[in-house]
């Protein structure tokens, strides 16, 4: 028999694994308490059902994946559900948090008597006709949420130690979405020079594979950059006592939170950046 799976929240990925799961024939519920009519309508496309946080603590397994800021009190808000209930689901924590932090939500929910399973997603929400993002799982009850691998999703159990998977999600996440940081910076600062041209042909000219990778992720950035601030945060507590290795995310997340309130008013860097990436090397650079 398949497990009912609740997730929490239905965001873009949760919205998404949702849907992988219902077209597998799970039975998928989440809240719609307080969400927004985008949400609302998102979820239902994706075959997710409404319940009550009461309903929800009754599923088999529980994926939380919410912004990193929120995942402890998530755990907090349902805890006490799992324990007055006496039948308490798998939790498994989805987010973009660091070891100590994925170790403070294990010791909320085992203390509620749930089995709690470290969780980190890599990749992007799962789309028809892709194999869809992994989830990465550590801890001694992992093995439960391999059930999922019959909704098509891709789980990978790592070992019975928590918070070896929110390891995983720091180190990849701190290269990619360092990389897009980076990469951010210096051409607003040749922007800012006046080398913007020379810099996008040499780019196309020696780091082709670089530029394209640019030219998509650093666009698709813009619109998540809000909710990448609390997760470089999280990377830079992962990194300590690597004081330099700190600071350079903390800046990644004070660079991450400045573009966000340009995307949402004046726009004047994204627009640079837009701009850059909107250039066209020459013919004899393109190759």
């Amino acid at each position: 028999m398949k497990p009912r799976v609740a997730i929490v929240a239905p965001g873009a990925m949760g919205s998404a694994i949702g849907k992988r799961l219902d077209d597998h024939g799970f039975q998928v519920l989440t809240s719609l308490t307080n969400r927004s009519e985008a949400s609302v309508k998102r979820a239902r496309q994706c075959g997710m059902h409404h319940r009550t946080d009461i309903e929800l603590a009754h599923a088999d397994l529980f994926l939380s994946i919410v912004p990193p800021a929120d995942a402890i009190g998530l755990a907090r808000r349902f805890a006490p559900l799992f324990k007055e209930n006496g039948r308490a689901p798998v939790y498994v924590d989805c987010n973009a948090v660091n070891p100590r932090t994925a170790e403070q939500i294990a010791a909320i929910i085992q203390d509620s008597g749930a089995a709690f399973v470290d969780g980190g997603i890599i990749g992007g929400p799962p789309r028809p006709a892709t194999p869809g993002p992994a989830l990465y799982c550590s801890g001694p009850a992992a093995g439960a949420v391999t059930a999922l691998r019959e909704g098509g999703l891709r789980v990978r159990v790592l070992s019975e130690q928590i918070s070896e998977a929110s390891a995983l999600k720091m180190s990849y996440a701190g290269i990619t979405k360092g990389l897009v940081a980076l990469g951010s910076i210096m051409m607003l600062g040749a922007s800012r020079n006046g080398t913007a041209r020379a810099l996008y042909e040499e780019l196309a000219e020696s780091q082709p594979h670089l530029l394209k990778h640019f030219s998509r992720s650093v666009p698709d950035m813009f619109g998540k950059a809000y909710r990448w601030v609390a997760e470089m945060e999280e990377i830079s507590a992962f990194l300590a006592p690597d004081e330099s290795g700190q600071r350079f995310f903390e800046s990644a997340a004070r660079l991450y939170e400045r573009l966000a309130h340009d995307d949402a008013d004046g726009r004047a860097e994204v627009e640079a950046l837009q701009a850059f990436l909107a250039q066209e090397a020459r013919p004899d650079q393109q190759g």
